[in-house]
This record gives C-alpha cells, structure tokens and sequence, in this order.
C-alpha cells in the first residue's frame, strides 16, 4: 500500500546537524535522553540507535500528529516513553523525575508542518490561517487577527517577527478585516506584499510577518524559556544540554540563558550584585551546517546548535 503524501515527507525528513547533535550530547548505552520536538523521530531515532537494553529514551511533543508519529514508530520499543505535551512541561513528567543524562531541543517548524498547508504556517500554498503547533489548544492566527487591536498586531510584528513596516502592516489587516475576516495564508501573504512590496531580494514581503504570529501564536520564546528551565532542572551533573535554533531570537535566549541570567541593574553609585554562577557551561562554541549539508537540505541554513554540560553540584567557573 502506497504511504500518503505527509508519511512520504516524514520518512524523507533528514534532521538537521545530526552528527553533531549526537556528538554534542555525548550519548551513552545506558543513559536516559530527552528529546522535546519529536517532529518526525530524526535525532529521536538516531539516539535510540546508541542506546542498550537499559538505555530510556523520552518523547515528548506539542503536535498530535508528531505524537501519532512517535507511536506508530517507536510505540512497541520497551525503552522509549511518549508524551504529548510541550517541552516546558518536562519537569513535571513522572519520567524525567530520575534525572536525565541528555536533553534536545529542535526548536521552529518541522518540515511536515511546513509542508501541509492545512497547518497554515507557509505562504508557499493556500492553506487555513491556523499556525497552532497543538490544533486542540488555544486560538488559531486568523481567530487572533480577527481580534486583536491594531497596535497589539503592529506591536506582535515588530518584537517577534522585526518587521520595520509592522505599524503599517497591522493598519493593513484592520482595514481589510473589517470588510471580511482573514482565513487563509494566501489572503494574509498577499495583503502584506500589496502593503510593503518587495523590498528584500530572495524574501518574501510576508516571510516576518508569518514568523511573528508563529511565534507568538505558540508562546515559542516563552515555551523556550520555561523549557530550558525545566530541562537544566533535571539533567544530571555532566548531562548535556542540546538546542537547535533557527532564528536570532531563540539563538539569543539559548546563549544568554547557558551563560546565566544577567544580575539586576541597580542605582548609579551603588555596588552591583554579583552575577548569579550558571548551572550550565557552555560546550565549546556555537555550531553551524556545513555546505554540503545546506546544499541537501536548505532549511539548515539558519541552523544553530549549542551545547551545554549541567556542572557538578558545588562546582564553580
């Protein structure tokens, strides 16, 4: 029987920088491995791959289909555990409470979601404005348009998405929803070219605006912060911490929160108070996809991987 088109896309789906990502994670036969954003099981699979009789490996992801996935795949495997939630709540799964010797965050869009359009996140087909990760929570991106105040959307554009012409655009979507609510990613991709016209070669007029709503449509910066949380929470000392990113944004979160949160500033004149010692020390430097791998696969092209060992309890830079 011939796979459908989304089966066909998830076994065809090669995960990024996945050498290096098992390099950075350091995995051993009989440890226990986390990984966050299931997606298709690329590094889920490769991490399986290393473990024994007596390694875990723990799934977890906020998409149903990825979770229909992982069971069907991975489901029968005594070593594996699965679980439909988001990242951020991995502290609270009775599994992680042992302590985890590794933990990986592919952070963005799967390719699968990118590639239906039912799930809205691409302009490149007509699809319903939706861009949930989970489709059972929460309101879609044409529910929150329709609702939101101009300067709430012109607001969402700037912060999430950098849009320079995000006021303008937001004034856009105002306009035209009053005549008729926007449903699909075709009348939003085109209402923001006829807007701000092509003013990037090689990008789309609408390529930030889509990102801005996506992120905050999912909580992504938020779910990040509370997912590294979590994560450094139950890894064990020398478990490694793993997190591909894909826009400034995330990579920005990741690199500030592996050096540790900045010290509060206090009044001009006062002693400044001591920066707080990070759990976490960076494993050397960041880590990007070589040519040849971008060349297979162009959406490694933004790629960023960072590697994080949990210090011993006591242990000092």
């Amino acid at each position: 029987m011939r796979r459908n088109t989304n089966e066909e896309t998830a076994r065809s789906h090669v995960p990024v920088l996945l050498a290096e990502t098992l390099e950075g994670l350091r995995v051993v036969s009989e440890g226990v491995y986390l990984d966050g954003t299931y997606g298709r099981g690329g590094h889920a699979r490769a991490v399986l791959a290393r473990l024994g009789p007596k390694g875990r490996l723990l799934v977890m992801d906020r998409d149903p289909d990825a979770i229909a996935d992982a069971e069907r795949e991975l489901g029968q495997d005594p070593r594996v555990a699965i679980r439909h939630a988001s990242f951020a709540e991995l502290s609270d799964w009775e599994e992680t409470k042992s302590g985890l010797d590794g933990v990986l965050f592919d952070l963005g869009v799967s390719s699968p979601q990118l590639d239906q359009p039912s799930r809205g996140f691409s302009f490149m087909a007509d699809g319903p404005l939706d861009m949930r990760m989970d489709p059972t929570r929460g309101a879609s991106a044409s529910d929150w348009l329709a609702g939101a105040g101009e300067a709430e959307i012109a607001d969402v554009l700037w912060q999430w998405g950098e849009e320079r012409m995000s006021r303008r655009i937001a004034r856009a979507i105002v306009t035209a929803r009053a005549a008729a609510p926007l449903k699909t990613t075709r009348q939003l991709a085109d209402l923001v070219a006829r807007t701000i016209g092509h003013r990037e070669r090689n990008k789309h007029p609408a390529t930030r605006t889509f990102q801005a709503l996506r992120i905050f449509i999912n909580d992504e910066l938020g779910q990040l912060e509370r997912g590294l949380e979590a994560a450094t929470s139950r890894l064990k000392a020398g478990g490694r911490l793993a997190v591909i990113s894909f826009h400034s944004l995330e990579d920005r979160a990741v690199k500030q929160f592996i050096r540790g949160e900045p010290a509060p500033r206090v009044r001009r004149g006062l002693p400044q108070p001591a920066a707080a010692l990070s759990p976490l020390v960076a494993v050397g430097k960041a880590v990007f996809a070589s040519e040849s791998e971008v060349e297979a696969n162009p959406r490694a092209r933004s790629a960023v991987l960072r590697v994080a060992e949990r210090r011993a309890d006591g242990a000092s830079a």
